[in-house]
């Protein structure tokens, strides 16, 4: 695999280190020695699919508090995504930024999304499916989200919003003050 970490410290973008022959390629989409070595989560408490039908579909912006914070490892098995992480770590030189990357069934491409940051996406495809591993089960009652389109963040999102739910339509926008996000404090819950 190789690893290079984002312009946000902790987060980051994972290729397949591919071995090919006549048959096609083989590579090891994780190995716990090797996350273990940049020092990321070796350990998945939840495995998810999320089945997009429609090119435009936002998830999104989500995260879960304390004690519940979450790691997220990102992959899309069928279609492309744009997928998106900000900062929320309250002592962070990069508090309140994002950065986003193309992942897709054709690149094979990881996103690992790191304690105390939100996560969301847009579909670039119909059919488009992401699995993603996580480090903390889901726990409704700890999670949390902000607007996808919130005018602080600002982030250029390439596709428009075809499709939302209505829990992620009606986030509000973050607080002036980020430094609670991760106790609980700021945010909508879910």
């Amino acid at each position: 695999m190789i690893f290079r970490e984002t312009a946000l410290s902790g987060a980051f973008v994972i290729d397949l280190e591919r071995h090919t022959d006549a048959r096609g390629f083989f590579a090891r989409s994780f190995c716990r020695d090797e996350f273990a070595a940049h020092g990321l989560v070796t350990a998945w408490a939840q495995s998810n699919v999320s089945f997009n039908a429609r090119r435009g579909t936002v998830r999104g912006m989500h995260w879960q508090v304390e004690p519940e914070v979450e790691v997220k490892l990102v992959r899309c098995t069928a279609g492309a995504l744009y997928d998106v992480v900000v900062d929320l770590r309250p002592d962070s030189p990069s508090l309140g930024r994002f950065v986003g990357a193309e992942l897709s069934a054709h690149n094979r491409r990881m996103l690992y999304v790191p304690a105390g940051f939100a996560h969301g996406f847009v579909t670039l495809s119909d059919e488009t499916e992401v699995f993603y591993e996580m480090s903390h089960p889901h726990a409704p009652d700890a999670a949390r989200g902000f607007r996808f389109d919130d005018p602080r963040i600002e982030i250029d999102w390439p596709e428009p919003c075809a499709m939302i739910s209505d829990r992620d339509g009606g986030y509000p926008d973050l607080p002036d003050d980020l430094s609670q996000l991760l106790a609980g404090t700021g945010g909508a819950a879910s």
